[in-house]
């Protein structure tokens, strides 16, 4: 945790940053980006695997919420695939 002083001061550098060097600053946030959706394509890809284990688990019923709520990440996800990468 930072002090109140110094999360100003990183606060003006990163202001400075953004406003002297706009492009390196773009690909340092599409860096962060590109993991965060690696980590939903992980999440989603483990999630996929568990499937069967929970509808035999719990049900048919619950087997079928699981598979559409995946179905619809799936194609929300391969809707707006250029976010993650």
């Amino acid at each position: 945790m930072l002090s109140k002083e110094d999360q100003r001061r990183f606060e003006q550098i990163t202001r400075n940053l953004r406003e002297s060097d706009p492009a390196f600053f773009a690909r340092l946030d599409n860096r962060a980006r590109g993991r965060h959706g690696r980590w939903l394509l992980l999440l989603t890809i483990v999630l996929w695997a568990a499937l069967p284990a929970a509808t035999v688990a719990f049900g048919r019923l619950t087997g079928a919420i699981f598979a559409a709520v995946l179905l619809a990440n799936a194609a929300l996800m391969w809707r707006f695939r250029q976010r993650w990468l």
